[in-house]
Order: C-alpha cells, then structure tokens, then sequence
C-alpha cells in the first residue's frame, strides 16, 4: 500500500488521524486528504521519513506537532500553530498560516508561501544537529521570534508589503538568528534584540534554505540571493536578568 486517499468531508479529527496513522502503519509513503476544513492534530506525532501528505483544503491547529520525519503540504491556508515543537520533517502551507507558527520547534522546516500571525516561531530551540528553520514568504506580524532559543527565521516580504511593522521582533531572543529582507525600523526590535546588516557570509548561510524555499513553491530563487538583508540576533545570552533580585 504505497498511497491512500481520505475524504475528510465533516470527518471528526479523531477518526481522521487514526485513519492516517492506520495508513502509515499499513506502509503508505504517500496520503492524500481532499475536503479538510479545520480538523485538528493532522500528522501530529507522526513517524517516518518518506511520508508525504498531501492536505487539500485549511487544516486545524497545531498541525505536524510532535512529527518526527513525514513531509506535508498544506494547498491552502493552516489555523494556529503549525509544527508546534516538530523534531523533524517538512511542512509545506501554499498560503498563510495563524499565530504561534513553529511554536517551540526544535528541528525540521516550515515553509509558508504568504503571511502568519502573531508570536511566529516563539521559543523555537535547538541542540547539537537539530536547527528548526522558518521561512515566511510574505509578513509577520508582532513578537516574531520571541523568547527564541536557537534555529533560524527568515521573513521575505514578497508580496511587496514589509515584511515586518510591528513591535516585538526577537522580544527575549537568547539563540538563534533572525533574517529579514531589506530593513527593520529600530522601533520594531523587541527587549534584548539587536541588528546587523547581513553580510555576504552571512548570506550565504542562508542560501540553501532560500533556494529550498523557493524550489517548494515554484519561484524563481534569483531576486531572493540578490537581496539585501538585516540579521537579528541576541544582545545577550540572558536579555531578562534586570528583572531578578540576586543575593
């Protein structure tokens, strides 16, 4: 059984997600679910790599959480949280996504075609090999970054509009780094984050994950590595320690 398909039409989430869990238990690399309209959890806690799944329609809140492996593409639009402290994997969302996108991440991809809400990539993590990566294609708006830990987050603003006008960039950020194309206004950096213009190294970190980012949605990679762009980082490895009484 290399690939099965799912009518989600006014399934319960429950039903639904032991039906794809039954699926990847039965040995399909390959699962296909047509008529989702916010049913919750899909892929959460999934296993295994080569496992691709196809959501055709607007899934639910924390989608791929826990996921440790599969691939899913999203054709449409993700409610809140999506890979919300995913390990491993890919999640692919052909439109925009709610708040908390990639909320405690600590490996794997999330790549968004267009927009996502507030608090994108809050507390993202990583350790030794794992380094989750966001990538937003359009805007984020408030506390991106937030209390991040470690990976990477990348904002593009490809539809024209900043990619970030809001308060809060990297508010407590103490790992990880933060990319966006073109500037950021000193009024939008959070408490305990700092700007730098990026430099041609340091763009050529971040090459790879552009260039995967743009093959995922049929783009062309060429004005994205042309681009000039500003790194948000840590001002201090402890941005709250003001906040405490030390005796």
């Amino acid at each position: 059984m290399a690939s099965v398909h799912i009518d989600a039409r006014g399934l319960h989430y429950t039903p639904l997600n032991q039906q794809i869990r039954a699926a990847v238990a039965g040995g399909a690399t390959e699962i296909v679910i047509d008529h989702v309209l916010g049913q919750r959890f899909i892929g959460d806690g999934l296993r295994g790599d080569g496992v691709t799944i196809t959501v055709n329609g607007v899934p639910g809140g924390d989608l791929g959480m826990f996921m440790s492996g599969p691939t899913i593409i999203v054709n449409g639009n993700a409610d809140h949280a999506p890979g919300n402290t995913m390990d491993s994997g890919t999640i692919v969302i052909h439109g925009s996504a709610g708040d908390a996108v990639a909320h405690s991440m600590r490996g794997g991809r999330v790549f968004v075609r267009d927009n996502i809400g507030y608090r994108g990539g809050i507390h993202m993590k990583q350790y030794m090999e794992k380094r989750p990566i966001l990538v937003i294609g359009g805007a984020a708006r408030a506390f991106l970054g937030e209390y991040m830990a470690g990976g990477l987050l990348v904002v593009l603003g490809l539809d024209g509009s900043s990619p970030i006008s809001e308060r809060g960039l990297g508010s407590g950020i103490h790992g990880g780094e933060i990319f966006v194309r073109g500037g950021v206004e000193e009024k939008y950096l959070g408490v305990g984050a700092r700007q730098l213009a990026a430099t041609d190294a340091g763009k050529k970190t971040i090459e790879p994950v552009l260039r995967d980012f743009a093959r995922a949605f049929g783009i062309d990679a060429g004005p994205l590595l042309t681009s000039e762009y500003t790194r948000i980082t840590p001002a201090s490895a402890r941005p709250f320690a003001n906040k405490y009484t030390w005796e």
